[in-house]
């Protein structure tokens, strides 16, 4: 999992980061509340973890911006205020989970850990962009016509669709889209890449997947 820490305090930074990255993790830091945007903006994360008392711009700004664009990234409040409020604000301006500072590493991991299986299991039942309706259920695409998709298109064109108009690097499409006990290479994420794109003509759709065969990749409309 990729995942975006945005603390201002350094040394829980460092201590957070160290933690997640020797747990497999790939972590980038943010520290402060602007950082966090701009980074959710440009990148594709898991999991984002943000720290409510931070400057320029607070925890909460921060996360009712990520929202606003349509980001749905797994977001996870840290702060130490333990009042009951600043929870609910939070989980009302769209955090998924809360966790009160001090609190347990060990805790954290395990919250992450329990994200990641989720994550591994996980489907989207309906999703719309640009002209393009992909519907996981029954894995068709439809805009002026509609297709039938594999199971592996479906869960690639969701995964783009997730982190439309950022660039994805060929490693993070098959790290989300193939299962850990699969086999996948650039030519085989290749292969489904231009599949996907003889389907996006084959139904007339504007929506546009841009790369060259090493990556990295972009949908946009």
């Amino acid at each position: 999992m990729r995942i975006l820490v945005a603390e201002d305090e350094q040394q829980l930074s460092h201590v957070l980061s160290s933690a997640m990255t020797a747990s497999g993790y790939q972590v980038d830091i943010a520290n402060n509340g602007q950082e966090a945007v701009e980074q959710a903006k440009e990148n594709a994360y898991d999991v984002i973890i943000l720290d409510i008392m931070m400057p320029v711009k607070s925890g909460l700004e921060a996360l009712k911006e990520i929202r606003a664009t349509g980001n749905r990234t797994y977001i996870m409040m840290l702060t130490a205020m333990g009042e009951e409020d600043d929870k609910v604000t939070g989980l009302d301006a769209g955090a998924d989970d809360y966790l009160s500072k001090p609190f347990s590493l060990k805790e954290l991991l395990a919250r992450l850990r329990s994200r990641q299986r989720r994550d591994d299991s996980y489907q989207v039942d309906v999703l719309e962009f640009g002209d393009l309706t992909l519907n996981g259920n029954d894995q068709s695409l439809e805009s002026h016509n509609s297709i039938s998709l594999t199971n592996r298109e479906n869960r690639l064109l969701q995964y783009f669709i997730l982190n439309a108009n950022k660039e994805l690097s060929a490693n993070e499409l098959i790290n989300h889209v193939w299962d850990e006990n699969e086999t996948a290479d650039q030519e085989d994420l290749w292969i489904n890449i231009c599949y996907l794109r003889q389907k996006l003509q084959a139904i007339q759709s504007q929506v546009t997947i841009s790369g060259e065969k090493t990556g990295p990749f972009m949908i946009a409309c």
